[in-house]
């Protein structure tokens, strides 16, 4: 039994949740035991942003921004977990008029937080859930660290499938499948 260090990309989880999992809501307390597996916790990590105002901001999107604060604040009050939040940038809009939002600093962040953590030798074992092939680099560096990364990934084929080259590189692999989402259900 080792010590794991959990590290999840908030945005890629409410993807799977959406695209595979009809938009389920999960106990995030469940979820980092699940991932954990027989591990001892070092920390949950959680990375996302808090969603776009514009100035002024409409009244739907303080409501927006209130919700996803309300949720943060709430990690932030569970045992070992911390909260890392980057930026949200407006890009513009779709031809057909959607708006284009792009994460800023959070892949980053986690990569940094688990080379960090992994060159400290404060963890046996990685529990990532992402899907960024962004992440690659950081996964190369704690690796030769000789720390064990498992990817905990949606279902492939569908609009939340994990990058190939990001597949390839970890040890262990572990779908977020049905079974799962049950255990962790809220």
């Amino acid at each position: 039994m080792g010590v794991c260090g959990v590290f999840i990309d908030g945005g890629y989880l409410d993807k799977v949740l959406q695209h595979n999992h009809g938009n389920s809501r999960i106990d995030y307390e469940r979820l980092t035991v699940e991932m954990v597996e027989k591990d001892e916790l070092l920390r949950t990590y959680y990375y996302h942003c808090l969603p776009y105002q514009s100035n002024p901001p409409t009244d739907e999107e303080k409501r927006r921004y209130a919700r996803k604060h309300r949720f943060v604040t709430a990690l932030r009050h569970l045992p070992r977990h911390e909260v890392r939040l980057g930026k949200l940038v407006f890009r513009g809009n779709t031809t057909d008029g959607q708006p284009i939002f792009q994460q800023k600093r959070v892949d980053i962040m986690l990569g940094v937080d688990m080379a960090l953590l992994a060159g400290k030798r404060r963890m046996d074992r990685v529990a990532l859930l992402t899907g960024d092939s962004d992440t690659i680099p950081a996964v190369e560096a704690v690796k030769t660290e000789g720390v064990l990364v498992t990817l905990w990934h949606g279902k492939f084929g569908t609009n939340a499938s994990p990058s190939r080259d990001l597949v390839k590189i970890v040890d262990e692999r572990c779908e977020i499948s049905d079974d799962v989402v049950k255990r962790i259900a809220r």
